[in-house]
């Protein structure tokens, strides 16, 4: 675990937090993100941080929000906030429950000030857009000197999942092995390590591996929904995965839950539409589906005499990841595949 005690903040970013994030106990307040509009010539944008901190052990950051219309982790660590005191945890624990906070505000997946995807903004620039400024106080300020961080996704507005925990394959073995106990840990039905991430380096689990910190996150189901059965994923997920790294003390943890681990890979793991038009899946989500086997249909509603374009699985593998939406454009994501690994 990481020796370092303080957070640097000086000459790093514009933003601040309105608590001292190495103090002990359990402190809420906001990271202030400044933003001059014509409503509020002086104001901030008031960015949900909580702090809980019970002497030495590991340091850890968790977040949800990233993509704002991402809804099951802002819930679940919503009512680990609340439940969670000092007495209960041996280090200490950050939250960011909604980092993307203009986004989530709008119920977005980017942000409605700037179009930012934040989880395509990392390393981010202090002087740059307001989600570039977030995303460069994250990976310049927040995640020094941290052992773990977890970031909670889902499918959102536009897919849904399986629900899955993931972490790309980066590192060496020792880290690898690391990573895959954590997954088993956290306990979702399916768990894949991505070989092929996407994001280009510019996403928070890149930006943690910079940083040094390990880290793993989810995608918890989608859809633009919440269902008792995504959620229940997320919270017992959750807290498996603080106890298996030393965090939680003298707080119910929920029974082990075994998962599917799995890998995906490139293209060939995808199917994309070929066409703007609507979108008939073949399959539903987790069959297990073969190469050439139909995937999809894209229909022409403007010219429906027009024979619909038929989409195939380019390999073997279970159907993890299916689009929403009917109405398509070409190159949006209709189903993504995982393939089984050994353990």
């Amino acid at each position: 675990m990481s020796t370092t005690s303080k957070i640097d903040f000086s000459a790093v970013s514009r933003l601040s937090a309105d608590i001292d994030l190495d103090g002990e106990g359990k402190a809420t307040g906001f990271v202030r993100v400044p933003h001059s509009v014509h409503r509020s010539a002086y104001g901030w944008i008031p960015m949900p941080i909580v702090r809980i901190k019970n002497g030495n052990g590991p340091k850890v950051v968790m977040q949800a929000g990233n993509h704002g219309d991402e809804w099951e982790g802002q819930i679940g660590l919503g009512n680990l906030i609340r439940a969670l005191e000092p007495k209960n945890i041996q280090g200490r624990l950050i939250i960011l429950p909604s980092a993307n906070f203009p986004a989530a505000m709008n119920g977005t997946r980017t942000s409605p000030i700037d179009e930012g995807n934040l989880n395509r903004s990392f390393p981010g620039d202090p002087e740059g857009t307001i989600t570039q400024q977030i995303a460069h106080w994250i990976e310049h300020a927040l995640l020094p000197g941290n052992d773990y961080s977890f970031d909670f996704h889902s499918g959102g507005s536009s897919l849904t999942y399986i629900p899955s925990a993931l972490a790309p394959s980066h590192g060496d073995g020792p880290r690898r092995q690391k990573i895959i106990g954590m997954l088993k840990a956290f306990g979702a039905p399916v768990s894949y390590l991505a070989a092929a991430p996407q994001g280009g380096g510019k996403t928070f689990t890149s930006a943690s591996f910079r940083q040094g910190v390990v880290s793993m996150g989810t995608e918890l189901g989608g859809g633009g929904l919440v269902t008792p059965g995504s959620l229940k994923v997320a919270e017992d997920g959750m807290r498996r995965v603080l106890a298996h790294i030393g965090l939680l003390k003298d707080f119910p943890v929920p029974a082990p839950s075994p998962t599917r681990l799995t890998e995906i890979g490139g293209d060939d793991y995808y199917v994309y539409a070929s066409d703007g038009g609507l979108f008939e899946p073949l399959v539903d989500l987790g069959a297990e589906v073969k190469a050439g086997q139909p995937a999809a249909r894209i229909h022409f509603h403007h010219t429906p005499w027009r024979e619909p374009d038929l989409l195939a699985f380019k390999r073997d593998g279970l159907v993890l990841c299916k689009r929403v939406p009917a109405r398509c454009e070409r190159g949006d994501c209709l189903f993504h595949l995982a393939t089984d690994i050994a353990a």
